[in-house]
């Protein structure tokens, strides 16, 4: 089934396509969400939570960029709802956080999986900071929209996380779960 076939039958709630649609796109969009989600389980629920914003509002779509993005954006946007509501996006910064990083680059190959667990080691206004920024692609301004904070706190909090990232790649600082 072409995307186009896809969409069609979707805007139609013809269960076949949103069947289709659901296995095309489930398992990119379920890492989308276990990136700003600490546990499976509320990944699982912010997925299936935008795959029925997706059908319901798939009507919407208007073929201005890719569908994949579309898609991607509603799962973004759910897992930072679900985030919000579970998580508060405080900014507390502990003391032992605020220290310059090690000059060993944090340079090391690792595995998908072994990134997404220290990515969800980091507090969660740094985690979905640098997801939105380093991984989704938003610039400042659009994340400072999303989160309801400043340009200069979204700039803050990356650099925080990537140096928090750096320091315990290289091993001097321990992850606390």
């Amino acid at each position: 089934m072409t995307e186009s076939e896809l969409i069609a039958g979707c805007q139609r709630a013809e269960s076949k396509a949103q069947k289709c649609l659901y296995e095309r796109f489930a398992a990119p969009m379920y890492g989308v969400c276990l990136r700003y989600l600490k546990n499976q389980m509320d990944a699982e629920e912010a997925l299936l939570n935008g795959f029925m914003k997706i059908y319901q509002h798939i009507g919407q779509y208007e073929a201005k960029g890719s569908f994949e993005g579309w898609v991607r954006r509603i799962m973004v946007n759910e897992a930072l709802g679900f985030l919000r509501k579970k998580e508060p996006l405080h900014l507390a910064i502990e003391d032992s956080h605020i220290q310059v990083a090690g000059t060993t680059g944090a340079d090391h190959e690792l595995a998908e999986e072994e990134l997404l667990e220290l990515l969800l080691t980091l507090p969660a206004g740094y985690r979905t900071v640098f997801n939105l920024y380093a991984i989704e692609g938003y610039g400042h301004k659009e994340i400072a929209d999303m989160l309801g904070i400043t340009e200069g706190t979204s700039k803050s909090q990356l650099s925080k996380a990537r140096a928090m990232l750096q320091r315990r790649l290289s091993g001097n600082e321990a992850i606390a779960s």
